[in-house]
């Protein structure tokens, strides 16, 4: 075998895999964004786990991600695959690792030929499909395997539907870290102020039923070409809209307006040749009907349409996945954003790629469309969202604190450690696995306690493990202690929290030999510490 070379995150995810393992969750997930190489992890995975002697199945739902899961293992451990797909079985073959077909492996006749102990290791690529019955039929059925689920960013809802198959999330790389780390292109997102109503639009399945968006979209076509001749003439675009007609009504609409425009789906039989001549730059503007959210990469894509509205955030992320790997010549990837008119909530924004609160998505995405034609870098727009959401937040709690005086001058309230430390994921947590969902324990509560954290509104086992190990980080990097945060808070300093333990005490000190009183001439809401730091998240 090879030798897998793995970039930093994605050590730290194949280690964090094996340790959840390890630790006795059997089921685990790795949500990792669109072309950050989740492939590459689950493959080093597997390499290790055919180092320990044991067998591994790949489980994909389309023939093209097999292949690549496949090839991928291939070039980068050195390890050949059976295949369980259709007319091809892996029973008698000598390999290690097995890629197989859901479609395939679900038919009770093939399923039943395999011992139930055939496989100690399956990982499911594009693991949010994995609550449906013919995954969890196969997962039953190899009921003792340890699983790997690799997915782009579930949203919550999504996360508690996975919560029922899998037991921990092992690891987690935002979009934000693998943008900032240079590892994805920067993402700007143009709100273009042209209204399309979804009032009417039914709910299928859970998302918007695609040919009732087709009616609702197809009288706004040619103001739309003539939108994306202003922002698209210069960029490899991709458009993601519902139903093949309408994908071929815009095509000859961009046509029109003067772009080079080409259409494929499923049953074009020149796909290929259409797909090498948009990547050659033949067409700079390729329509589809959802045919390329998986399998399909193109790194020099630079914009994306999305003109199928959807309310899944991992479908939202799969389609602008298409332009988020970065590419030599390639600055940035733009994002067009329709104003749709709906009353539902839960359409998927920009915001929704990097926001994981809804409150701070909502403020976001207010807040494009008050700039609309404007090309605005997300991460900048989520830092004014954030910092927005976070002053109204701490509105709330200054007039809380004055509720809270008489309470023990011990402990201090989460929501005030949430703000001081600026802990967003402590804020808007919300457990996904039923062993998050289980209230916390006695140990976990005492714990807690001794750090002098009030734990009255701490009401799930997830949550408390989430702040113990937020706290360990601080202690381990020398930040101030929740002690500190709520003696100098409630004395009117702010965002304690990201200050140095050592210039916590020393001014607390200083304060303690003033008579507890502010000495003269300083202003605790406007006091800094001189050292900066970096906060640990």
């Amino acid at each position: 075998m090879n030798q897998v070379h793995l970039r930093p995150y994605q050590q730290e995810a194949r280690d964090a895999i094996l340790r959840q393992w390890e630790e006795g969750f059997q089921k685990t997930l790795l949500v990792m964004p669109t072309g950050c190489g989740k492939t590459m992890v689950f493959a080093s995975v597997a390499e290790e786990c055919v180092r320990q002697g044991e067998r591994v199945l790949i489980l994909a739902h389309r023939g093209e991600l097999l292949h690549q899961a496949a090839d991928r293992l291939k070039q980068s451990t050195g390890l050949g695959c059976a295949v369980e797909k259709a007319g091809a079985s892996c029973l008698g073959s000598l390999q290690r690792v097995t890629v197989g077909s859901v479609q395939t492996l679900t038919r009770e006749k093939r399923l039943s030929q395999f011992p139930p102990d055939a496989f100690n290791v399956i990982i499911v690529d594009e693991a949010h499909h994995c609550i449906s019955e013919s995954y969890r039929k196969i997962l039953r059925y190899f009921a003792e395997a340890k699983v790997l689920g690799v997915t782009a960013t579930p949203d919550r809802g999504d996360r508690k539907n996975l919560g029922e198959v899998f037991d921990s999330l092992a690891y987690e790389y935002p979009l934000s870290s693998a943008i900032r780390e240079g590892y994805l292109s920067p993402i700007k997102a143009v709100t273009v102020p042209l209204k399309l109503d979804l009032s009417r639009v039914a709910i299928q399945s859970g998302d918007y039923r695609a040919a009732d968006v087709d009616g609702a979209l197809e009288p706004y076509l040619f103001q739309i070409a003539r939108e994306m001749k202003t922002y698209c003439e210069n960029r490899k675009t991709v458009v993601f809209l519902p139903l093949v007609r309408t994908a071929r009504k815009l095509r000859d609409m961009l046509n029109a307006v003067g772009l080079r425009a080409a259409e494929v789906n499923g049953h074009s039989p020149d796909r290929k040749e259409i797909l090498r001549d948009f990547e050659e730059g033949r067409y700079n503007v390729l329509c589809n009907a959802m045919l390329l959210t998986e399998g399909w990469d193109c790194p020099s894509v630079d914009c994306v349409v999305v003109l199928r509205p959807t309310k899944v955030r991992s479908l939202y992320c799969q389609m602008v996945g298409r332009g988020t790997r970065r590419c030599e010549g390639k600055k940035d990837l733009l994002l067009l954003d329709f104003l749709w008119h709906t009353q539902r909530h839960g359409l998927c924004h920009p915001a929704h790629l990097i926001c994981e609160s809804e409150e701070i998505a909502q403020q976001m995405t207010q807040q494009l469309a008050e700039t609309a034609g404007c090309a605005t870098d997300i991460e900048e727009a989520r830092k004014r969202a954030c910092q927005d959401v976070a002053a109204q937040r701490e509105a709330t709690l200054a007039r809380q604190l004055d509720r809270m005086k008489h309470r023990s001058r011990e402990r201090i309230d989460p929501v005030q450690l949430e703000l001081s430390i600026r802990a967003e994921d402590l804020a808007h947590y919300v457990p996904s696995f039923p062993w998050e969902m289980a209230p916390p324990s006695a140990a976990q509560l005492a714990a807690l306690e001794r750090m002098g954290i009030l734990t009255d509104g701490i009401d799930t086992a997830g949550k408390a493990s989430l702040l113990l190990s937020r706290l360990d980080k601080r202690r381990r990097a020398d930040l101030t202690t929740p002690r500190q945060i709520r003696c100098l808070e409630n004395m009117g300093f702010r965002h304690v929290g990201i200050w140095s333990f050592e210039t916590a005490r020393q001014l607390i000190q200083h304060i303690a030999a003033n008579g507890w009183q502010i000495p003269d001439g300083m202003n605790p809401a406007a006091y800094q510490p001189a050292e900066a730091l970096t906060f640990v998240r």
